[in-house]
């Protein structure tokens, strides 16, 4: 096995984080927390709608709720019902570049109840009839999805800016494809990816290195033999080259909504994408913010306006949200442009960098607080590439001067090339 042990940066406590390569082929992520009375396994499998055969889009969040269907030996619902019993609790959730399954127990009862996550993950039977029966749950879950305004505003944005990429896709796939989706493809695709170069068990609480260790390298060892999935090739995104609009009347939308969207880099860039994240806040985060202050304060043109950033493997994304009041879109467009411009030829205040700089921090550390909370870090950087970055996030977030955030505003933030959707009330 290899250990690769990192310090965190200096700005924050040191700590470490095990990264631990087990001769299996898993790797394990280890963080020990004494004083916790619980422990947490997460395990984060290296496959999501990026791995998908078009024609099987959908089947990563199909397997996900298959995977609970058990195996030979476990019975539909033996695990559930064996944690809840203990008093823990599990969940699972697929996006475009992982399949994520939670468990939570108490520290005594850890030990008993991880070999069975084991066992239906690596070992699931996906039988006929309850391939059958859950397909129809999967399929009610994509027809309520369209109901769903928050979930349609969503997959617009993604679709309109992702035209080439797996990105742009739903994750629930869409019915036709499902309705062709057969027992044997499904078993075919979890023989193809659930193989222990794509699973990632993150182990965070009371419970010891040693201990870990052991639990890993003897329950999660029993993988299928390997199968082969039609092939995958992911072609890049090209850059934006003009302004991409979407104009949607939606039923059951109370207020107006104009979504502006850029792409950032992935990970191999992230410096760059914490740079995105920073002027995430500089732009909409807050009341002090320059789009709050501007649109909401001083014109009234909105009732409210946010930034988000999120990461992802291949790129980021970067969306702008004002929440119109009356049909004023394209004079709320015009301002974002002009501060985006803003951005590119002056650069930030040091109190706004400041404001910026000191928000993130204080997120990260309210969101490390719990063993659930940093067993979700680690395993989400280990799908992006390595654990590790996790601990770097506060450095790099106080490295930044003003100039160089004006150059990822540069780099990543045109005001004359992205996707702009509006929404409006059907009535």
């Amino acid at each position: 096995m290899i250990l690769l042990t990192k310090p965190e940066a200096t700005a924050f406590p040191r700590q470490t984080l095990d990264v631990i390569k087990l001769d299996t082929g898993v790797t394990l992520i280890h963080k020990e927390i004494p004083t916790s009375e619980v422990v947490v396994a997460d395990i984060w499998m290296n496959v999501g709608v990026v791995c998908e055969p078009e024609s099987w889009s959908g089947i990563s969040h199909f397997l996900e709720h298959m995977i609970y269907k058990g195996t030979k030996r476990i019975l539909p619902g033996e695990f559930d019902y064996l944690v809840e019993s203990s008093g823990g609790c599990t969940n699972a959730a697929t996006s475009y570049d992982y399949t994520r399954f939670f468990l939570a127990t108490a520290a005594g009862y850890f030990a008993q109840t991880l070999p069975y996550l084991a066992e239906i993950l690596l070992a699931a039977e996906i039988a006929e009839e309850e391939f059958y029966l859950e397909r129809e749950v999967v399929l009610e879950e994509i027809r309520c999805s369209h109901d769903d305004v928050e979930w349609l505003i969503f997959q617009t944005v993604n679709s309109t800016l992702y035209q080439s990429h797996p990105y742009g896709r739903s994750v629930l796939g869409e019915e036709a494809n499902l309705l062709q989706t057969t027992p044997n493809q499904m078993r075919c695709y979890h023989k193809t990816h659930y193989q222990p170069e794509n699973v990632n068990v993150v182990i965070v609480g009371n419970i010891s290195r040693g201990e870990s260790i052991f639990l890993v390298e003897n329950y999660f060892r029993d993988f299928s033999v390997r199968s082969e999935c039609p092939p995958v090739i992911i072609d890049s995104e090209p850059p934006l080259v003009d302004i991409r609009r979407q104009r949607l009347h939606l039923p059951f939308l109370e207020n107006s909504r104009l979504v502006m969207a850029w792409m950032g880099p992935g990970v191999e860039d992230l410096e760059g994408a914490i740079g995105l994240d920073i002027l995430s806040i500089i732009l909409a985060g807050g009341r002090t913010s320059r789009l709050v202050r501007r649109l909401r304060d001083e014109k009234g043109l909105v009732f409210d306006v946010s930034a988000q950033f999120s990461l992802q493997k291949h790129s980021s994304l970067f969306t702008i949200t004002a929440y119109l009041k009356g049909n004023c879109g394209e004079r709320v467009e015009e301002i974002i442009r002009e501060e985006i411009h803003r951005l590119h030829t002056q650069t930030v205040t040091i109190n706004e960098l400041k404001n910026a700089q000191r928000n993130l921090c204080h997120d990260y550390i309210f969101g490390t607080e719990t063993p659930e909370q940093l067993a979700g870090l680690y395993g989400y950087y280990q799908i992006l590439g390595d654990a590790c970055l996790a601990l770097k996030y506060p450095h790099i977030v106080r490295s930044f001067v003003p100039e160089k955030l004006q150059r990822v505003a540069q780099q990543y933030l045109s005001p004359e090339y992205y996707v702009v959707c509006e929404f409006y009330p059907c009535n």
